[in-house]
């Protein structure tokens, strides 16, 4: 129960008590108390005057002091005209703190038949790169906004849509190839998506060297990006790839896999995790 509500009906039996008249508990709502005065909560008495039939500064004292006998949540209280500024003793604040930490998976709602179904994108890397702090940010952020929707109720699909494939690929797979002499993230002692990273940096030092050669022969810098060897092959690639040649299907699913298994390394890091990748 919260304390707002445990402090509404500690109200209701007060006004009960001391004047007789049944005041229903669900019409008090306590407000936080204004900075400038000592308390947590407080009650605004003014509705209960005409059972009190009293002032507002001796309606407020009265049902205080009844709090403070009745209530176990409430230390103290001051009275401010008509308003009923209510102190809530520590050891109830220890206590809610004690009861949801013994309390497993406090606070949320059950997701049932009827629940509303939502899926939660994120992530979403290439697999042709290390995960960088753009993907930390999307990482937590979505991960936590699942958890949150699943606290109230819903079904909620994690899902991680990865950009395995394309020209992109075909340049970290291409520079594997020609450079790679057989390195594995066995071999090297890297990540598997760290060293693929590696190569896509490689093709791109060599790609511009080319680019730059073909320029100084007389290309424009678009033609010379155009028509720069390495690109040309990798765009071979690419059409090998969509075509189904084996032996390109092969390369990207062993590469894929250790970029895979780098990402999984570093999502069990994270503490994320997906229902559907």
């Amino acid at each position: 129960m919260s304390i707002d509500t445990i402090l509404a009906e500690a109200t209701a039996v007060a006004v009960k008590d001391l004047y007789g008249v049944d005041f229903p508990a669900e019409k008090i709502v306590p407000q936080t108390t204004r900075k400038e005065f000592e308390g947590n909560l407080t009650i605004v008495v003014f509705p209960f005057l005409k059972a009190s039939h009293k002032a507002p500064d001796m309606t407020a004292q009265e049902i205080g002091e009844h709090m403070v006998a009745h209530c176990e949540a409430v230390e103290k209280f001051n009275v401010i005209k008509g308003f009923l500024n209510v102190t809530i003793k520590p050891s109830f604040w220890t206590g809610v703190l004690k009861h949801v930490a013994e309390t497993p998976d406090y606070g949320f709602k059950a997701a049932t038949a009827d629940s509303q179904l939502v899926m939660i994108e994120y992530s979403s890397p290439n697999t042709n790169k290390p995960l960088h702090l753009g993907h930390v940010r999307n990482n937590l952020l979505g991960y936590s906004l699942s958890r949150i929707m699943e606290a109230n109720g819903y079904k909620v699909v994690k899902t991680n849509i990865v950009n395995d494939r394309g020209i992109h690929i075909c340049k970290s797979m291409l520079a594997w190839l020609k450079w790679g002499e057989g390195a594995t993230p066995e071999s090297t002692g890297k990540k598997g998506d760290h060293l693929i990273g590696d190569f896509y940096v490689a093709f791109d030092k060599h790609y511009k060297a080319e680019v730059k050669q073909l320029v100084e022969q007389g290309m424009s810098q678009e033609e010379a990006e155009k028509q720069a060897p390495l690109i040309q092959e990798a765009h071979d690639m690419l059409r090998r790839w969509e075509a189904g040649d084996a032996e390109v299907r092969a390369l990207w699913e062993k590469m894929n896999g250790w970029v895979y298994a780098g990402f999984d390394e570093t999502y069990r890091r994270m503490g994320v995790s997906f229902v559907k990748i």
